[in-house]
């Protein structure tokens, strides 16, 4: 099914209320389960703990419809939406930023912001969290390795669609990345966000300690550490989501 747009807190014939910023949100799963439905409460808590409205994208999922459905997906609505940011958990912070790549390649427009949590930035899944963090800790190391395969089933693709791989990661959005200590994504996410600062992105980069992949979804609600942790994402995303988003481009 093509990308549907469901908004937390939107207008009837607008993407966003006059006045309120616009985040369109992309939600983990690996690229192969989850939805509107799973990241509701994220996506409302969002809303009204930031102070905008967000929009929710349905994109299509791997194995039926492998890259670049996904991203395609994700694209369509930011062209179409010109949101003040854009953010994403897990594979949905994949998608956010590969997205901001290819707007940027193509000449816009581009989010003031891109919010990325326990972000999956490297298919390839060469670096050490993956198998230091990979047993035991939610996210095995097995199972990334499926969904790597299924979004994108040739290994020899998988460097040149992740973010991290970029050739050039200059002229993107400011970025708020937070990754988790226990987390097998951990290294690729930091790894990230010390790419885009070294090319003069606006960053600002958090590892939360004693957390595992998959705080943002509900972890709040039984472990203090993770409700912490949410506050400081929220008031970051807060502070950081531009007011009078003029999309570039």
């Amino acid at each position: 099914m093509p990308a549907t747009p469901h908004g937390s807190a939107t207008a009837t014939n607008s993407p966003a209320r006059e006045g309120v910023p616009l985040l369109v949100y992309l939600h983990g799963g690996g690229f192969v389960f989850c939805d509107l439905d799973t990241h509701d409460r994220t996506c409302r808590r969002i809303a009204r703990a930031c102070a905008v409205d967000v929009l929710a994208v349905d994109y299509r999922l791997a194995p039926e419809h492998p890259h670049p459905a996904a991203l395609d997906d994700a694209l369509a609505v930011l062209r179409w939406a010109r949101p003040a940011a854009v953010a994403g958990d897990s594979a949905g912070g994949f998608l956010a930023a590969a997205a901001c790549l290819a707007l940027r390649d193509e000449g816009g427009p581009l989010p003031g912001l891109q919010a990325l949590v326990c972000p999956n930035t490297d298919l390839t899944l060469a670096l050490p969290s993956v198998e230091e963090k990979g047993t035991g800790h939610g996210l095995d190391a097995d199972a990334l390795a499926y969904f790597a395969a299924a979004y994108v089933p040739d290994p020899a693709r998988r460097a040149a669609v992740s973010p991290l791989h970029a050739a050039d990661v200059s002229g993107l959005p400011p970025a708020l990345i937070v990754t988790a200590e226990h987390d097998a994504l951990r290294d690729e996410g930091d790894a990230y966000a010390q790419r885009l600062s070294a090319a003069g992105v606006s960053v600002r980069h958090r590892c939360e300690p004693g957390l595992e992949h998959g705080f943002i979804q509900g972890m709040d609600l039984t472990d203090p550490a993770a409700a912490a942790a949410h506050d400081r994402f929220f008031a970051d995303l807060r502070a950081l989501v531009p007011r009078r988003h003029r999309a570039a481009g």
